[in-house]
């Protein structure tokens, strides 16, 4: 971002593919969300509520988690400030200073930074390109130790844009069965999946230790608003960890109060948006995945899921991710994220990119691409 600005102040337009945030690119916020959240302000619930959060947007979540099959109390719910926030809240809940966390590569990287908080150790496992982007559970089995307490699951991934079958699901719940661990599992892409709702992972196991995160922010179209939600599975196993992080959100004294009245209105009226932004999405997919794969040098596996693709360039001997990147950006004004950032390998020469601008302006963006690679590659 610091380079991008110094690109915009020497008069070049920056292209942003970096972050995703939906409602950059035009896609609005449904209006009975925004409703919800402006009727709370104006009827006067602007104060502090409860840490857990209000009892109707907990017994919202906790219906939505029954209807799609996992049956939750609502007093096993917390309102979060975002995906983010119960990220922090879980693994400050359930892991100590140095014990370890199995994190998927390439990762997201707030995994990492609160891990760095605790003190505790991440020990990545790998996930491969050439099968899609699933997980490699050979890789899982040589990481785990005596220490390892919580294995993290993304899914639909970010940044890979990649959706596991029920085959590798059942196995990852296996494993952590298996070693005693409990799975923190990430589906705040759930209902972006192209071929429709990707199901809860607590619906292959109803007594499994998984902690759900998920929010408003992507499905809903409302990232800025930080509104998210915490479900803690059913089983006696996560009864102290449920006690600690409500503790932990006592801390914090409540997440933001209108927009929980909005996850009200989101979980439990239309959601017919969800079918119109997964259309859009599954089309710049095939956009991007068609153009970055004609690309001499560029490898790209097609996403299933989200906004992400993470295709990679055959660098030349001696060049990273980041030259690549920096490079892209300081030419033709194109931003993307170096795989690096997201624990890669610099000389493996992957990026993330974000592909929610419009298809006419996808394919402008990848034929430039397609010119500055080439001559990239050519120059060595």
């Amino acid at each position: 971002m610091t380079e991008a600005r110094a690109v915009e102040a020497r008069g070049m337009t920056v292209r942003y593919l970096n972050i995703g945030d939906p409602v950059a690119f035009g896609f609005q916020t449904p209006p009975h969300i925004v409703d919800a959240a402006v009727a709370a302000m104006r009827d006067g619930h602007n104060g502090y509520l409860a840490s857990v959060g209000i009892a109707s947007a907990r017994e919202a979540v906790a219906a939505d988690y029954h209807a799609r099959g996992v049956t939750v109390s609502p007093d096993r719910v917390l309102i979060t400030t975002g995906t983010s926030e119960g990220i922090d809240l879980a693994l400050n809940a359930l892991v100590n200073e140095g014990e370890e966390v199995l994190v998927p590569l390439p990762t997201y990287p707030l995994y990492t930074a609160v891990l760095a908080k605790i003190g505790a150790v991440p020990r990545y496992y790998r996930t491969d390109p050439r099968r899609d982007w699933l997980p490699d559970l050979d890789s899982l089995r040589s990481l785990v130790t005596d220490r390892t307490r919580v294995l993290v699951v993304i899914d639909p991934n970010n940044p890979t844009g990649a959706v596991y079958p029920p085959a590798v699901r059942r196995g990852l719940i296996d494993f952590a069965d298996r070693h005693d661990l409990t799975i923190v599992a990430d589906e705040v892409y759930g209902d972006l999946g192209f071929e429709g709702s990707v199901p809860l992972l607590g619906t292959l196991e109803p007594d499994a230790p998984i902690v759900s995160l998920s929010s408003l922010s992507k499905a809903y179209l409302a990232p800025g608003w930080r509104a998210g939600w915490l479900v803690v599975g059913a089983t006696p196993r996560l009864d102290d960890a449920l006690a600690a992080m409500r503790k932990l959100a006592d801390g914090r004294l409540c997440s933001p109060g209108p927009m929980q009245y909005a996850v009200v209105a989101a979980l439990n009226g239309d959601r017919s948006h969800q079918t119109v932004f997964r259309k859009a999405l599954a089309e710049r997919a095939r956009l991007t995945t068609d153009m970055l794969n004609a690309i001499p040098g560029v490898s790209c596996v097609a996403p299933r899921a989200a906004f992400y693709a993470l295709p990679s360039v055959e660098l030349p001997p001696g060049k990273t991710d980041e030259d690549y990147v920096l490079s892209l950006l300081r030419e033709t004004g194109i931003l993307c994220v170096h795989g690096s950032g997201f624990g890669m390998r610099p000389e493996d020469g992957f990026l993330r990119i974000v592909f929610l601008a419009e298809p006419k302006d996808l394919s402008v963006v990848y034929s430039d691409m397609a010119a500055f690679t080439k001559d990239y590659l050519r120059r060595g």
